[in-house]
Order: C-alpha cells, then sequence, then structure tokens
C-alpha cells in the first residue's frame, strides 16, 4: 500500500484529516511541520491539540528545543527511521504537514548536500535580499529563475551549497535519493473565503490559548535574530507589540494577514509539485475527507 501524504495550506484541517484517516488505516500520524517539531512552545507553533494527539500516536513532534536549527534534511532522515518503525509494527504511517520543502524532501527526494553552516548562514542573512539573489544569478542563474527573488531561505540555501562545495545547487538536482516507498500524496484545498475565515477563526484561538504569552518568553530569551523559531509566523508579528512599536489589535491584524500570505505561498507552491493529488473539501466534513482518501488507498 502506498504510503499517505496529506499536505496543502495552513487551516485546511489537515491535523484533524490525519487523525481520522489514521483511525480508519489502524495507523499512526508522522508530523511534516518545520515548527511542530520545537519542544515547550505549543500554541505559536500551531501543534494539533492534545485531544487529537491522545487519539493516535503522533511523531516528530515536540522533540527538538526551540534554540535548535532543524532543516528537511534532518526531517527526511527522521522521517525514514519513523516510518520503518511504525511498518515494523504493522500500523500504516499517516504523514500530515504544510512544510513545503518537507513535503518535497519526501516527494522529490534530497541530495546529499553538506549540512548546515551556522556562520555563513548568519553572514548570508545579514545581507540585503535583493543582494543575494544577484549573487545567486551570477553564481547560479538556472536555480535563481527556479526559486525566484523573493523565498529568502531557498536563496541561503543555494548560496550556502555553493560556498561549502563550489558547486551550483542546481547541479545536484535530478540526483536525489526517492523516498523508499510509494506515496499517495493528497493536497488539502477549500474555496478562498472559508480558508480565510478558518485562518480568522485559528488566529483567535491562538491569542486565547497564550500566543502573546509564548512570545514573551521567547523574546527574553535573546535567542540569534537568525533562530528559526523567531521567524515563526505569530511570534515575529508580536514582537513589535512588545518593544511598544505597534499596539496589540495591530499586531493580530498582522498576524492574520502573515498567515493569509502564507497560505496563499503555499498553494502557489503546492500547484507547482508534480504527482499531487488535489481534494477540494468545500462543504466536507473531516470525516467525510478521510475517508475519501482511505478510499483512494483501497481501503
Amino acid at each position: 500500500m502506498r504510503i499517505p501524504v496529506i499536505a496543502g495550506p495552513t487551516a485546511t484541517g489537515k491535523s484533524e484529516i490525519g487523525v481520522l484517516l489514521a483511525e480508519i488505516l489502524g495507523g499512526e500520524v508522522v508530523s511534516a511541520d518545520a515548527r511542530a517539531v520545537y519542544r515547550d512552545l505549543e500554541v505559536g507553533t500551531a501543534k494539533p491539540p492534545s485531544e487529537l494527539r491522545a487519539r493516535v500516536p503522533h511523531h516528530l513532534l515536540d522533540f527538538v528545543p526551540w534554540w535548535e536549527r532543524y532543516d528537511a534534511v534532518r526531517f527526511r532522515r527522521d522521517c525514514e527511521r519513523v516510518v520503518r518503525e511504525i511498518l515494523a509494527r504493522d500500523k500504516v504511517p499517516v504523514i500530515v504537514g504544510g512544510s513545503t520543502l518537507y513535503i518535497r524532501a519526501l516527494t522529490v527526494g534530497i541530495f546529499k548536500g553538506p549540512g548546515a553552516d551556522p556562520q555563513l548562514r548568519r553572514e548570508l542573512l545579514g545581507r540585503p535580499l535583493d543582494e543575494l539573489y544577484a549573487e545567486l544569478v551570477r553564481v547560479d542563474p538556472v536555480a535563481a529563475s527556479r526559486i525566484g527573488a523573493r523565498d529568502r531561505v531557498r536563496i541561503v540555501r543555494a548560496l550556502e551549497v555553493y560556498r561549502l562545495t563550489g558547486k551550483p545547487i542546481s547541479s545536484f538536482w535530478g540526483k536525489e535519493e526517492p523516498f523508499p516507498w510509494p506515496l499517495l500524496v493528497v493536497g488539502i484545498t477549500m474555496e478562498r473565503r472559508e480558508l480565510y475565515r478558518r485562518i480568522v477563526a485559528r488566529a483567535h484561538r491562538m491569542f486565547a490559548g497564550g500566543l502573546l504569552e509564548e512570545a514573551k518568553v521567547l523574546l527574553r530569551t535573546k535567542l540569534p535574530a537568525d533562530a528559526p523559531i523567531l521567524r515563526t509566523i505569530g511570534y515575529r508579528e508580536l514582537f513589535p507589540h512588545l518593544l511598544g512599536e505597534c499596539s496589540l489589535e495591530e499586531a493580530k491584524a498582522k498576524v492574520i494577514a502573515a498567515t493569509k500570505a502564507y497560505a496563499r505561498r503555499q498553494l502557489i507552491w503546492f500547484r507547482r509539485e508534480p504527482g499531487i493529488l488535489w481534494l477540494d473539501r468545500t462543504g466536507l466534513t473531516e470525516a467525510e475527507v478521510a475517508q475519501e482518501i482511505a478510499s483512494l488507498l483501497g481501503r
């Protein structure tokens, strides 16, 4: 049987669908979320609520200290290990997440490039984005044309690979190691107005659940400015408020706007990826979507 991967933009109900599908299949959930890996921070990382985690086992949640770096290379390695362990228990892995690079690490594969270099990363992240992109155009025009001028994370990674290996990152493309098991990748989408309504509702729940308090904790830690957790939507918009630079209402509006923009970027990214089967869940319950995916798997 193919291993199901539930992908798509934020706030489409992937976590609930994943748990329901795992219950149908006799499975366990594997998170493919770049922020849910971090321990202790529950609200801003939008982890599945405790009641969902209590229903089926969840993996790759809450296992990395929030001051560490975690990337797609480590995720791919950890995901393979966890999937192998789940299959050995005669259970079905259900991979759930919206982190685009993590999903691509499974669907396209990953090349054995150099690991992150913290000092080089800090230097690159400290430079203006247009300057970084101009350098990428010069050293790797193929990668520059595919990545685009606004994707700071991928631009920095491409330049990091070039600096560390002397080879353009595009020279590694097409040589990725495929995931060891066949996948069924289902992209969850819905009507845009309904998606935005859900984003607003979730933002209000996060504020009620302690988002501001978590942001205060992070601000007091004095982490390096390039720490990934500090770039998390929800925290980064609240830092100016905590520093007295804007009101709480202005910060809330920025969180909602940033989340909507993130959902649009996710959709654009996933729409370009081959092999994703799209399922429009407008008007459907999470249970109906889970049953539809189970049917696609022959269950």
